[in-house]
Formats: C-alpha cells, structure tokens, sequence
C-alpha cells in the first residue's frame, strides 16, 4: 500500500469527518489557493453561523476529543483575518483586513468565491489605532432567513459600511452605511461580532487603541432587508465607554441584547454607564445596567469592565462579565443591580476577548474565561456562587472555544487543546501567527483559525 503524505492523511480525514453538502455554485478561483490539499468530495459538519456559534456566544459544542489533531490546509487571503471564520453548508467565510470576504471550500481549503467589498482605511488617515489598513474587523454574521452573510467594512472617507453578501455566490445583494448620526467615523473603530435578532443587524462600535478623539460606545442596528430606518444606541456619557470586544452583543430569548462597555471619561459623580453590563431592548433603549463599586476608579484607570464580552449562562437568567481590573463579577439577567448589585465576585483574572461556557453540575455553569495569567475555569454554582477552577499558563490565554471535553485557545501561532476537567495539555498545534483575539470556529471534526495570513484547518482525530 502506498504511503500517503501527512497532508494528505489531514485533507482525507476532513473529508471523511466532515458531514453535509455544500450548495456553492461558483467554480474555483486561483487567487488565494490552498497549500495541503487534495480534490475529494464537498462536505461539512454543523453550522457555526456567528461568533462562538451561537447567539449567546457559548462557544460550546459537542465533538470529539483528539488523541493527534493535524492541520489538513491553511490558505493564503489579501489581509489579516481578526474575525471568526464562520462555517455555514460547507462554506468556511473569512472576511479580511483587504476589506474581502471569502468564500473557501470547508474540506479542502479552495476558494469558492471571494468579493472585494470596499478598499480599506489606510492607517495613516486615522487620529490613533494599531490596525494598518483597516478593512473588516468584527466578525460577520450568517443570516438563514435571507441567505445573506452580513459584513462591516471600513473604508476610505473613511467611513464604515454594512454589507448583505449572498452565501451561495459572494454576489452582493445590499450595501449602505453603518455609521451612526452625529459620530465621527475616524475615531470609532467596528471590532466586535455583528448579530442578526429581530430582522436586524446589530453593529457595536468601540474606539481606536489609544482612546484619541471624540467617540462612544454605540450599537447601531440596520433591518435585514436593507431597507428601513436605522436605531441606534449612545451610551450617555461624555466621551469612551467603548463597546469594542469581539464577542459584540448577546441575545436573550426575548430579543434583548446585553452588551458590555468599556472605560469612559467620567471619574466621579452619577454613574454614566460606562464600564458596565448593559441591557438594550430589540430597538436599542437601554432597560437596566451594572457596574462595578470601584466603577470611576477603573475609568480613571483604563481598566474596564467592556475588554470581555458579556457571558450569557445556560438557561438566560445569569451573565458574568470579567474585565481588565481584574475582577469576575456573576449578575442577575433580569435585575442587573445597578452599582455594586453583583450577585457574587472573584478576583484575579484580568480578562480580554471572548470566553466559552458548558452547563455545569446540578444546575450550574462551567465558564472558561481568557485571562491574562492563561484561561481560568471558573465554576458557577445554581446558588449563584463563583469558585476558581483550573488555571492555565499563559502561553494558553487566548478566547477559548469548547468542543466535546476539550478546551481549543489561540496563542501567537499555537493551537492550545485543554481538558476541560482538569487544565492538562491534551495536545499543541503550529496553525501560523494568530492576531491577540483570534479564536477558532469549529464544524464537525474540524476547527477552522483565523491568522495572520488567512485561515489554517486542523482536523480533530478521535
């Protein structure tokens, strides 16, 4: 029998792993081709339409536990993918700092489709930042009821714009711009995840790093049909209060959203809603908060509450926000508390990205948080309590996703798998330089990772 290479030992296991037919129409491409790849048939696992997979941003699911996880392809694209990679029939769509959203084959890494939506903002053209050029940065979102993969571009102006992008083709089907009455475009920069709720797209806004310049934290939401009045949503302070992390804004069942906010200018007085926990309704009025006691000392200090986005809890009734103060607070969905109305705290795990959760024993919750120190267990108890779990290093501290018992984060170019029980390294794959907030998606038995120079495949062997 013919030995074959280890890559095409990874492809073949994609193949064989993967589970549901791709319906793409739109031949091959030879721009941004596959390197480790072989022509074996189309097919995929479960869909991972958003960021972390779900409206909650769970970033939960069932799968295998992988005894020799591989890279089966990484594909070059025209810029930095910061964004998830969403995996929706097959298709894995990355969406670039070139301002391009790709359409690529999820078994063999081939490019199906790939739509130039708008040249991106030189950095040179903005008051601050650490993103050069700047294209699309928040991650998209798939939308079934439309078929559309909706995406966020920055552009020269510069100005931010909405795309509508059909699935099938990369045909674009609507466009218009994203930018809220009254905001300054340059200085407020669109990094975390869209959601599509209440046939509309969800856009948060934050600033650029370096906080220069006039902006707000701000959700703007667009009807799905690409026709209709835009809402939107201030936080009502003077300057900051940024609602920049990746995860952007979860769902509740009813059609709120919770959001987190960042540091704002305000260093004493009436609370302002910064560094906060908020609760939106479906057209965007605010309807309950918290913050933190020490809320205008952590605005004094940069350390705000907004660096993690909010993590929504198995059954919708309780959500944990962590921040970069460092501490974990849990609170009541239905009755945030206001100031210092935490529902219980723990300490040290200063905290930046998106974090996963599992449900827990007896009615609990297992989260698994990205703090600085390497990702945090912490264990969620239906009494509304918090204990530390498991703590590993920091070379493992990147926005943890969860497959099976297996906890997958992304640190500089290694892909980390932890045992969700008990921290242990399970395994450690090279996927190529990863951005500080990449995180994986996961279909079947493959995770997809954004990096630096496109998205690596890993297939995840039993």
């Amino acid at each position: 029998m013919r030995r074959l290479a280890p890559q095409a030992v990874a492809t073949l296991l994609v193949a064989a792993l993967l589970a549901a037919a791709c319906t793409s129409t739109t031949p091959p491409i030879a721009s941004g081709g596959a390197e480790g790849t072989s022509d074996v048939p189309v097919s995929s696992g479960s869909d991972w339409p958003t960021y972390h997979g779900d409206v909650t941003r769970s970033g939960h699911v069932d799968g295998p536990d992988p005894a020799n996880p591989v890279v089966a392809w990484n594909v070059k694209l025209d810029g930095k993918v910061y964004a998830s990679p969403l995996v929706v029939s097959g298709l894995v769509v990355a969406a670039t700092e070139g301002g391009t959203l790709y359409g690529l084959d999820a078994t063999t890494g081939a490019v199906r489709w790939h739509t130039h939506l708008a040249d991106p903002t030189d950095g040179g053209d903005l008051p601050c930042g650490n993103i050069d050029p700047r294209g699309i940065t928040g991650t998209p979102v798939y939308d079934p009821a439309s078929g559309q993969v909706f995406a966020v571009a920055s552009t020269t102006g510069p100005k931010h714009v909405l795309f509508g992008v059909d699935l099938k083709t990369g045909a674009i089907r609507s466009q218009r711009d994203a930018d809220a009455p009254g905001a300054d475009p340059a200085t407020h920069l669109e990094r975390g995840a869209l959601l599509v709720a209440n046939d509309t797209v969800y856009i948060p806004y934050g600033g650029n790093f370096g906080d220069c310049g006039q902006y707000l934290g701000r959700v703007v939401g667009l009807p799905t049909s690409g026709n209709g009045a835009m809402t939107a949503y201030a936080v009502p302070t003077t300057r900051e209060a940024g609602m920049w992390s990746p995860p952007g804004p979860s769902l509740l069942p009813g059609g709120d959203l919770l959001v987190t906010t960042g540091n704002g200018e305000a260093t004493g007085g009436q609370w302002d809603s910064s560094d906060s926990i908020l609760r939106l309704g479906p057209d965007l009025r605010q309807r309950d908060g918290f913050a933190p006691a020490g809320w205008a000392q952590e605005n004094s200090d940069d350390a705000d509450l907004g660096s993690t986005g909010p993590v929504l809890l198995p059954g919708n009734k309780r959500v944990i926000a962590a921040g970069k103060e460092g501490a974990v607070y849990l609170a009541d969905v239905d009755k945030l508390g206001g100031v210092d109305g935490q529902l219980a705290k723990i300490d040290d795990c200063k905290s930046y990205g998106g974090a996963a959760v599992t449900p827990g024993a007896n009615g609990g919750a297992v989260a698994f948080l990205p703090c600085t120190g390497g990702v945090l267990q912490v264990i969620v108890g239906a009494d509304d309590t918090l204990k530390r779990g498991w703590q590993a290093g920091k070379d493992a501290n990147g926005s943890p996703i969860v497959v099976g018992t297996t906890v997958w984060t992304v640190k500089d170019s290694a892909l980390h798998a932890l045992d969700a029980a008990t921290g242990a390294e399970r395994a450690k794959v090279d996927v190529g330089q990863a951005t500080r907030f990449a995180t994986p998606a996961a279909s079947g038995k493959a995770l997809f990772v954004p990096t630096e120079a496109g998205v690596t495949a890993v297939a995840l062997t039993p």
